[in-house]
């Protein structure tokens, strides 16, 4: 598993739910109210950090 990790800021989040649709590894998935990412299957590519408008993935060690 990788050291860091990506962190959700769920204050910030709209629950648009693009972070989940560009997830290449179908890490992350969004509920009623909340996005979780799976740490065993998120390989830090980043892309749901890029894509996001709010900035609301974040890269947290």
């Amino acid at each position: 598993m990788p050291a860091s990790k990506i962190r959700i800021d769920h204050e910030r989040c709209d629950f648009c739910g693009t972070c989940v649709a560009v997830c290449p590894a179908d890490a992350i998935e969004l509920r009623e109210s909340s996005i979780t990412v799976d740490p065993g299957k998120c390989t830090l590519c980043e892309s749901c950090v890029d894509i996001c408008p709010l900035g609301v993935p974040e890269v947290a060690a």
